[in-house]
Formats: structure tokens, sequence, C-alpha cells
């Protein structure tokens, strides 16, 4: 155990007698064990960090991969992996996107994989979308395929299986 005078005091063997309110601040310190656990619970929750933003101005030649966000407003020649990806309306994809949630405001040349893939009003997209929900605005240009699956986000996985009819017995 330590004992807060110890802590505070500089020079060991100090005027313990000039502290008289050091050993009820000590009691206290000692057998509380609720304070740890408030500290603990405290350092447990860390907060989310912030999405990563490519700038307008910014060109990538190259495969990017995070289990983060970004956000895309610049060009991106390349494949792109994260947890959520924004396409800017200034951003251009030459790849395909794989991502749990996809905001398109842009152009993406290339694949789209994402268990929720949206669509803007402004978005361009040529190629194919490969989803589990899918929405599209009013006035996003498109031109390719879309297929729903259970698992997009997986390429060797199988599209949803239709419904068969059952026979009668």
């Amino acid at each position: 155990m330590f004992s807060k005078s110890k802590i505070n005091d500089p020079a060991p063997g100090g005027a313990d007698g000039a502290k008289p309110s050091t050993p009820p601040s000590a009691a206290q310190a000692s057998p509380s064990p609720a304070p740890k656990q408030s500290e603990f619970k405290a350092s447990a929750p860390k907060a989310k960090p912030p999405a990563s933003v490519l700038s307008a101005d910014l060109h990538v030649t190259g495969n990017m991969k995070t289990t983060g966000d970004i956000q895309v407003e610049g060009t991106v020649e390349g494949d792109i992996r994260a947890h959520l990806l924004t396409i800017g309306e200034t951003a251009t994809i030459k790849g395909e996107v794989i991502a749990d949630d996809v905001v398109i405001n842009g152009r993406i040349v290339g694949r789209v994989r994402g268990l929720k893939v949206r669509l803007t009003s402004t978005a361009r997209v040529e190629g194919d979308i490969i989803h589990k929900t899918i929405a599209i605005e009013s006035g996003a240009h498109f031109e390719g395929s879309v297929q729903r699956q259970d698992d997009p986000l997986n390429p060797g996985a199988k599209s949803a299986p239709a419904q068969k009819a059952n026979p009668a017995s």
C-alpha cells in the first residue's frame, strides 16, 4: 500500500505533524474500491477516430485499406476498402470499392460492393453494384448491373437464392 503523505512529500521524513489533513485523506483513498472501478470505466470506451479525408487536390495511385472511415474528395486510381466510404461530388474513383456503407456523391468507374449503398442525385457510376440494400436518388446516373447478395463484401458469395415453388405433397 501507499500513503498519500509519501507521494506528496518531496523529502522523506518531512514534518508529518504539520499536515493534520493527511491521515483522513489517506484513510479515504485506501478502503474505497469505487474510484478504481470508475477510473477503469473512464478509460475503457475509446472515441471513434474521425474519417480520413482525401482533399480535392489529391491524386492517389494505389489501393487503400482501412477498418475506419474515408471521405474522398480527390482522385483515386485503385481499389478502396473501408467501413464507411463517402465519395464527394468532386471525387473520381477508378477501381473497386468495398465498404460496409457507401455513399456516392461523385464518380466511380468500377465495381461497388457494400452492405448499404446510396447513390445521391449527383452520383455517376459506371460499373456493377453488388449490395445488400441500395438507395438511388432521382437524378443519379448509373450504367451497369445491380445484384443483391446477403454478403456482398465477400467476392465468392453467391447471390440471394430465388424462392422455389414448393411441390404439393
